[in-house]
């Protein structure tokens, strides 16, 4: 499959969700997710912003964060935290975990098959139940690891 249809298929996938729980997919909203659709650097608010009024220059910033707010609302979105900085935005819902690069902060997404399920050894604390786990591994991405 290629990027295009992979994006498409993403697309498709966001208007029927929005169809269901009855979210009006105005045209602000498509241009939104595209642009979180289509990167794999996950982006954050501010870097939506920007790629978003390159097509509709009168947007502002709160209706991004509206925007972004109501798709993770919606689950249509998920929000990842790098060495809990500024939010980082991932429209890949597929299973997977991520390589967080501690020089640069770039994240790049890790197959959930490439590790194997995290399973607690006894007892989570107070009851607590998991119903999945996220893995963030930390380490230098190869520009950065070249450098030193």
């Amino acid at each position: 499959m290629t990027d295009g249809q992979h994006l498409e298929r993403r697309m498709d996938w966001f208007r029927q969700r929005c169809k269901r729980a009855g979210l009006a997919c105005t045209h602000q909203r498509q241009v939104i997710y595209r642009v979180l659709a289509a990167s794999e650097s996950h982006p954050s608010p501010e870097s939506v912003y920007e790629r978003v009024r390159m097509e509709i220059p009168s947007i502002s910033v709160a209706t991004i964060y509206k925007s972004i707010r109501t798709f993770m609302d919606q689950g249509l979105l998920q929000q990842v935290n790098p060495l809990h900085e500024a939010a980082r935005l991932d429209a890949n819902l597929e299973p997977h975990h991520h390589l967080v690069c501690t020089a640069c902060k770039s994240v790049e997404d890790l197959p959930a098959e490439l590790i194997e399920a995290p399973r607690p050894v006894r007892p989570l604390p107070n009851g607590f139940r998991a119903r999945e786990f996220h893995i963030e591994v930390l380490g230098l991405c190869a520009r950065c690891a070249g450098k030193g």
